[in-house]
C-alpha cells in the first residue's frame, strides 16, 4: 500500500472507536437478552425463590461470559428480583405475605390512578384492543373451566394495557418497571386455591365499562376494589399461617 493510500492516524482512531462501540453494543444486546431470559426463569420459579445466584452455574447454563451475566444480574437487582445479603451474596427475592400486602397496597393506589387517567386519555383503538383481549381471556377461562386465568404478560395483560393508556410516564415506569415483574412472579407462583378467575374477569369487564364511558371516578374505584380483592386473599393466608 502506498503512503498516499495508507490510513491516517485519525482514520485509524475512528476505526478503532467504531470497533469498540460495536463490541459494547453486542455486549449490551447479549445482556438485555440474558436479562429477559433470567426474568422469566425467576418469575416462573425455574430459578427458585430465595435461591442463591451462582454466576459460574448461570454462565454454563446460558453459555455466556461473566461480563454480560454480571450486567444482567445488576439489572435484575434494579427490578427488585434479586437482593444482595451481607455475607451471603445475591439471592432471588422471597415474596413473603407481608411484603405482598405492602406491594398490593401500593398497587391499589397507583393502578386506581392509572384507571382514572385511562378513562380520560384512552383512544378508540386501545378500547377495541381491550375488548378483544377480554374476549380472548373469557374463551381461555371457559376452556379450562375456570381453573386459571392467563399468566398474562405485556400486551396480553389487561392491567398493563390500562396503565399504558393512562399516558402518565411516571406511573408507567413504576407499574410496568419496578413493580411489574414482582407482581407477575406472585401471580405465576401463587397457590391455585387463591385463583378467582371468573370473578377477576367480570371485574375487568366492569373496569373496562367505566373506562369506555369516560367515568374517571368509577374507573378508579372499580380498579381499587379489584386489586383490594387480591390483597384480602393474601391477608387471609397470613391469618391462616
Amino acid at each position: 500500500m502506498s503512503e498516499h493510500n495508507a490510513p491516517s492516524a485519525t482514520q485509524e482512531y475512528i476505526g478503532a472507536t467504531q470497533e469498540r462501540i460495536s463490541a459494547i453494543t453486542k455486549e449490551n444486546t447479549k445482556s438485555e437478552s440474558l436479562t429477559a431470559l433470567l426474568v422469566e426463569a425467576i418469575v416462573s420459579g425455574e430459578i427458585v425463590s430465595g435461591g442463591k445466584i451462582s454466576e459460574p452455574e448461570l454462565a454454563r447454563r446460558y453459555e455466556v461470559s461473566r461480563g454480560p451475566l454480571r450486567e444482567a444480574i445488576m439489572r435484575l437487582e434494579g427490578l427488585g428480583l434479586i437482593e444482595r445479603i451481607p455475607h451471603v451474596g445475591a439471592r432471588v427475592i422471597t415474596l413473603s405475605p407481608e411484603k405482598l400486602v405492602e406491594l398490593y397496597a401500593v398497587r391499589e393506589a397507583l393502578e386506581g390512578m392509572a384507571a382514572r387517567l385511562a378513562a380520560k386519555n384512552i383512544n378508540k383503538e386501545e378500547l377495541h384492543g381491550l375488548e378483544q383481549l377480554l374476549a380472548t381471556h373469557s374463551q381461555h377461562i371457559d376452556e379450562v373451566e375456570g381453573a386459571s386465568y392467563f399468566h398474562q404478560y405485556g400486551d396480553f395483560d389487561f392491567h398493563y394495557r390500562v396503565i399504558l393508556a393512562s399516558r402518565n410516564k411516571q406511573l408507567i415506569n413504576l407499574l410496568c418497571g419496578e413493580l411489574y415483574h414482582l407482581l407477575r412472579m406472585y401471580r405465576y407462583q401463587a397457590p391455585k386455591n387463591q385463583s378467582r378467575s371468573n370473578q377477576a374477569l367480570e371485574e375487568h369487564k366492569f373496569i373496562l365499562h367505566a373506562i369506555r364511558n369516560r367515568d374517571e371516578e368509577l374507573a378508579e374505584l372499580a380498579m381499587r376494589r379489584h386489586i383490594a380483592g387480591s390483597r384480602k386473599l393474601i391477608e387471609q393466608q397470613i391469618l391462616k399461617d
